[in-house]
């Protein structure tokens, strides 16, 4: 029986590690760190979004009319691009897998294309407070800077819910949330899903899951060896003072209410939430020479409009924020 792929879209810290472990730790399930094999494959066909030493748009031509001249055109490409990465999940697989977790940063970039190609896997979206996945970024990666990660979260998370939009009746909608409270309930929907025999012990066995390669969550495989509910408060800490207020409120604006409620998310009461935060100034100063500091070096206004997605302007946004 040929192996199965799954494929987990998250944007980053959204606890996508602690869930690739969890699934691995089953009978017959594979997975490595991160592979990222997709990403170039499927940006090879864009002609903006990446950046090379050769000319990337003239790439992508001579790719398009190479497709052309196929007997299958397109078509045939990906399916011989599908069976190559088949071969190499298999390859990488442990002996008598029937499943391999593909778990890799930056997929939320490219997830209706990983779904086309891949019509037999299972995909999983998992979803958290957008809030509380950029604090952590902040926890993670800092200090404090409001252009961090802004591919994945002003480009990556806005086509992920657009993506899960479009393929609802074949996909798994999962949330950290909801995940690391310990029930089963789910855990056993997400596996009925797989079609994997979910196995309660794996709640406690993940942490002897250590996915193969240095590329993954740099903490998440350290910190976390039970599940826990705390992750999902620590942004209220990371996140007040007015500037950070200020942000979260403008970048809710942003995402807007019917992409949230798309996620699962009310944002009416996470703007609520934000509102109740108590206004902690100790490390204001230093925030605002990073946000000046951050946007000189790359303007978050001027980045997204490159990238077709008429994003805020957030230096006019934050003047104009009010606590």
């Amino acid at each position: 029986m040929a192996i199965r792929p799954i494929f987990i879209f998250s944007t980053v810290r959204t606890g996508s590690t602690l869930v690739q472990r969890v699934i691995g730790a089953h009978r017959g399930v594979s997975t490595v760190g991160e592979p990222w094999l997709l990403l170039p494959q499927f940006y090879a066909f864009r002609e903006r979004g990446i950046q090379a030493e050769y000319i990337h748009p003239v790439l992508t031509a001579a790719l398009r009319e190479f497709c052309d001249q196929l007997p299958g055109g397109r078509e045939q490409y990906f399916t011989e691009l599908h069976n190559f990465v088949m071969r190499l999940y298999e390859e990488s697989a442990e002996p008598g897998a029937t499943h391999f977790v593909d778990k890799s940063t930056g997929y939320d970039l490219i997830a209706d294309e990983v779904m086309n190609v891949f019509p037999e896997a299972r995909f999983v979206f998992l979803w958290r407070n957008p809030l509380a996945s950029y604090a952590s970024a902040v926890q993670t990666f800092g200090p404090w800077r409001p252009t961090m990660l802004r591919t994945h979260f002003f480009i990556g998370l806005p086509r992920l819910v657009a993506a899960f939009s479009a393929n609802r009746s074949r996909v798994h909608s999962a949330h950290f949330e909801q995940l690391t409270t310990g029930a089963l309930d789910p855990w056993r929907e997400l596996f009925d899903y797989l079609g994997v025999e979910f196995e309660p012990s794996s709640l406690e066995r993940f942490p002897e899951v250590k996915p193969a390669g240095r590329m993954g969550d740099p903490t998440g495989v350290h910190e976390y060896s039970a599940l826990s509910t705390e992750p999902s408060e620590k942004w209220k800490t990371v996140l007040a003072n007015p500037l950070r207020v200020a942000w979260a409120r403008r970048y809710l604006a942003f995402l807007g209410d019917e992409r949230l409620a798309v996620m699962g998310y009310d944002g009416k009461q996470l703007r609520a939430e934000l509102d109740a935060l108590p206004r902690d100034t100790a490390s204001l100063g230093k925030d605002l020479v990073r946000t000046i500091g951050d946007f000189a070096r790359e303007p978050v206004r001027v980045r997204t409009r490159r990238q077709g997605l008429g994003g805020p302007n957030v230096i006019r946004s934050l003047l104009a924020a009010r606590p």
